[in-house]
C-alpha cells in the first residue's frame, strides 16, 4: 500500500466503486480502503431503473446483463386488505432498455462493483478498517487506518467517505442528525419458492401494507428462486416484548398479512433472520475542504421505494465530476468539491416526500390516482428515480392539499 494517493475512499460498497471508478478513468490515483472482505452480505437488492445510466458510464451494463439478476420491470402495493394495486410499469412511459433495472444479491453485485473498479485502475484493500479521518486545520489530509494489524497513515488529497451507515466522517464532525419521524426498524429473511407473478410483473418489487397498517413487508424476487422478504415497522412494535428470536417474530407477523402470507404458501424458509435499524438520517454538509460524503455516509432514506443503491451510484458520479473538476482547477474547497449538493439534496428531498405519504394513515396513492390522474407520471417518474428535475415535485402541491409533508433540510457548505 502506497503512503499517498489523489483520492482516498472509505469504503468499496456502490457508492465508493462508482467514485472511485470514474476518478480513476479521469486519470486520478485513486484507492479504496474496505474494512471488508468481499463477498459479504448486505441488504437492498432492488435498483431504481435510473441507475442505468450511471451503469453505462462505469461499463457494467454488460456484466448485469450476461447474469442471473431477474428484470425488474415493475412495483406493485398491496393494501392493508390484501387488495393488490395495478402496477407502476416502468416502460409504460419509455419503452427504452433503460426503463428496465434489476434485482440482485447484493454480495454478488457489490463484488461485481469493486471488481470492476479494480479493472479500471483502482487500487483497492480488503480488509482495511479506517479509524479516521486526518485534518490539517480544516483541511482533510488521509486517513488513519489499521492495516494488517498495524496502523498506518496514508495521505490523500481529497477523502470520500463511503462508508454507508457507519458515516464516520460525519459522526467525527458532529454533522450527522436523524429524522424526526422515519424511525422504523426491519426483520427479513430468504425464501425459496414464494409464489411470483407471471410476465412483466414477474421481477417486481412488492410493497405490502399489513392488516392494521402497522408496518410493512417487501418482497423482491432474486435468482434461483428465492424471495428476500421483510417487515419495516417501529422498533417498539417489532422488538418490544417480542424474545430473542427474530425469526418467530418474522413468521408471526407474516401470518398476521394477508398480501405476503398467500405468495409465501409452500414456501420454505433457507436463512437466518437478519435485524437492521432503518432509522433515516442525513448530514447537514456533504463536502469540506479536501473531503466529500457520499450514499448513505451522506444520509439515508427509509426503504419503502429502494432509492438506496440509486442515490449511492448518483452521489459518486457527481461527486467523482466534482473532484476531478476541482483538480483541474486547483481548487480543492468545500464550495467546490460539494457543489453537487444542492442537486442531491433536492432530490432526496422529494423521495422523502413520498415516503411521507407512503406512512400517512390517512393518504391512498389509489385515491390520489383517481382524484388527481395528470399525476400518475409524476409518480412513475419518481419510482424510477427521475428526481434531478424541476416538474416532478409539482406532485407534492397538489397532495399538501390533504396531508402534511416535511419542509427541505437545510445543506449548509455547497454551492447554490
Amino acid at each position: 500500500m502506497d503512503s499517498s494517493y489523489d483520492c482516498v475512499v472509505i469504503g468499496g460498497g456502490p457508492a465508493g466503486a462508482t467514485v472511485a471508478t470514474i476518478l480513476a478513468d479521469l486519470g486520478h490515483r485513486t484507492a479504496i480502503l474496505e474494512r471488508a472482505t468481499f463477498p459479504r452480505h448486505h441488504i437492498g437488492e432492488s435498483l431504481m431503473p435510473q441507475t442505468y445510466w450511471t451503469f453505462k458510464r462505469l461499463g457494467m451494463l454488460d456484466k448485469l446483463r450476461t447474469s442471473d439478476f431477474p428484470l425488474k420491470q415493475s412495483v406493485q402495493f398491496v393494501s392493508a386488505s390484501g387488495k393488490d394495486s395495478q402496477p407502476y410499469y416502468f416502460t409504460d412511459r419509455d419503452p427504452g432498455e433503460w426503463s428496465v433495472t434489476w434485482q440482485v444479491c447484493r454480495d454478488r453485485f457489490d463484488r461485481l462493483m469493486l471488481d470492476n473498479a479494480r479493472e479500471h485502475g483502482v487500487v483497492v484493500h480488503e480488509g482495511v478498517g479506517v479509524r479516521e479521518v486526518l485534518f490539517e486545520q480544516e483541511r482533510a489530509v488521509g486517513v488513519r487506518a489499521l492495516v494488517g494489524g498495524a496502523e498506518r497513515r496514508i495521505d490523500a488529497k481529497v477523502v470520500v467517505d463511503a462508508t454507508g451507515m457507519s458515516a464516520i466522517l460525519s459522526r467525527q464532525l458532529g454533522i450527522w442528525a436523524p429524522d424526526p419521524v422515519l424511525k422504523n426498524g426491519s426483520i427479513y429473511a430468504y425464501y425459496k419458492g414464494a409464489h411470483r407473478d407471471e410476465g412483466r410483473n414477474s421481477g417486481a418489487t412488492l410493497v405490502i401494507h399489513t392488516n392494521d397498517r402497522a408496518g410493512w413487508f417487501w418482497s423482491i424476487p432474486l435468482p434461483d428462486d428465492v424471495t428476500s422478504v421483510g417487515i419495516v415497522a417501529k422498533p417498539s412494535y417489532l422488538f418490544t416484548n417480542r424474545g430473542d428470536k427474530p425469526l418467530t417474530t418474522l413468521a408471526e407477523e407474516i401470518k398476521k398479512c394477508r398480501g405476503i402470507e398467500r405468495r409465501l404458501e409452500g414456501a420454505t424458509c433457507i436463512s437466518e433472520a437478519y435485524v437492521t435499524s432503518d432509522f433515516s438520517y442525513r448530514a447537514s454538509r456533504v463536502a469540506g475542504d479536501g473531503w466529500v460524503l457520499i450514499g448513505d455516509a451522506f444520509g439515508f432514506l427509509d426503504p419503502v421505494y429502494s432509492s438506496g443503491v440509486f442515490l449511492a451510484l448518483k452521489m459518486g458520479e457527481f461527486a467523482a465530476d466534482a473532484i476531478h473538476d476541482g483538480f483541474e482547477a486547483g481548487d480543492l474547497s468545500g464550495e467546490r468539491l460539494g457543489k453537487f449538493g444542492p442537486k442531491v439534496a433536492a432530490g432526496m428531498h422529494l423521495i422523502r416526500q413520498l415516503i411521507y405519504a407512503f406512512y400517512d394513515e390517512g393518504f391512498s396513492f389509489g385515491r390520489f390516482n383517481k382524484e388527481h390522474p395528470e399525476y400518475h407520471d409524476h409518480i412513475v417518474r419518481l419510482l424510477i428515480g427521475d428526481i434531478f428535475n424541476d416538474e416532478v415535485g409539482e406532485v407534492f402541491d397538489a397532495m399538501k392539499e390533504s396531508i402534511d409533508l416535511p419542509d427541505p433540510v437545510p445543506l449548509a457548505g455547497s454551492a447554490a
